[in-house]
This record gives structure tokens, C-alpha cells and sequence, in this order.
């Protein structure tokens, strides 16, 4: 409920006609050069002013998305006032993240992790899987230790399809070893 709240009223306009394998908007015109298509040649601009100008476009794909939950022990932390714990919010943050992606008609899956990967749920774009992704999500607790940077390489080989990743945590380990896991994402070609 928290989820739909947070989203309401975000998402109209967005993503009204996924079309795969072509492109729908047009983004800027270039100059000919021997070898471009004739059909993407904008004829009314070459009528106007006599130069050969190509239309580009944009392309329109979906998105797939990965929702990295920290589950650390740090995490459990609830401060006087606050209502709601670091782990809470991260959860509620991935809901309603979740809950926007798929009314995209995105895919999003969800990876649970502590010192090392816990749970993972693949990226699907069906309004049944929310219903996955939410009980994930609402039956966990924090765990021991936290170990970002070794449970962060292990995720970034288990995603194959690059796609947006969404870290949820409160990134209480070493610099360096989560820059090095974050830039493991960024080598494989990861939006984080």
C-alpha cells in the first residue's frame, strides 16, 4: 500500500507505447553522407534550403531494472525520530520503485544481499511479479555482517543483461572495496 502510495499520480505519460526494434521519436537531424539510407532523408528540408540532412532518431526500449537490497546489520538502525528503520526504508523505496517500473511495462528484479548475495529474483515485466518481489521483500530481516564490496562483485556477475541497478544501503563498509563493486557494475555496462 506504502509502494502505490509513493507512485500515485508519478506516472501518467510515461512509457504509453514500448515499441521494440525501431525508432518512434525524433531526436535531431545530421548531414548526408554516401551510404545513409534515402528513406531517413528529410526531403522537405532539402526542398527548403538545398542541403541533405538525415533525420536521426531515438529509440525506444524497456528498461530493465535490478533492485540491490542491503541487508546488513547496520541497516536494523532506528533512530529516536525516525519512524521508520534504514532497512524499512530501503524496503519501501524498492516497493514503490518496483510498483513504477512495472506500470512502465519494465522489467525489475530484486537481489537481497549481507556479506554475501542472499536472494535473488530475476528482472520480469508481468504485474504478477510485484506480488513476488513485495512478500521478498516484506519477509526479511537484517542480517550479521556487512561485506558490500565481495557481495557486490558477486551480483555484478549474475546480472547478464545490462540494465539500471538501484543500490538501497547505507554503504557502511569500506570505501574502497564499494567503489570497487560499483565499478565492476560500470564495467559490465550498468546505469547504477
Amino acid at each position: 500500500v506504502r509502494a502505490r502510495l509513493v507512485v500515485e499520480g508519478f506516472i501518467s505519460g510515461m512509457h504509453r507505447s514500448p515499441f521494440h526494434g525501431f525508432s518512434v521519436e525524433f531526436a535531431e537531424h545530421r548531414p548526408y553522407m554516401p551510404g545513409d539510407p534515402l528513406k531517413n532523408m528529410d526531403w522537405k528540408v532539402w526542398a527548403r534550403s538545398d542541403r541533405y540532412l538525415v533525420k536521426q532518431f531515438t529509440e525506444e526500449t524497456n528498461l530493465r531494472c535490478n533492485l540491490l537490497v542491503d541487508l546488513s546489520g547496520s541497516m536494523g538502525f532506528l533512530s529516536k525520530r525516525a519512524s521508520l528503520s534504514k532497512l524499512e526504508y530501503a524496503q519501501s523505496l524498492s516497493a514503490a520503485l518496483a510498483y513504477l517500473m512495472l506500470q512502465q511495462q519494465d522489467a525489475v528484479g530484486c537481489m537481497l544481499f549481507a556479506e554475501r548475495p542472499l536472494t535473488y529474483i530475476r528482472a520480469r515485466a508481468v504485474r504478477s511479479h510485484l506480488d513476488i518481489i513485495l512478500k521478498t521483500l516484506g519477509s526479511v530481516a537484517p542480517q550479521a555482517r556487512t561485506r558490500l564490496g565481495p557481495a557486490l562483485h558477486e551480483l555484478a556477475e549474475r546480472v547478464k543483461r545490462r540494465g539500471l541497478i538501484v543500490l538501497c544501503s547505507d554503504l557502511m563498509d569500506k570505501p574502497a572495496e564499494v567503489l570497487s563493486g560499483l565499478q565492476h557494475f560500470r564495467h559490465r555496462n550498468h546505469e547504477v
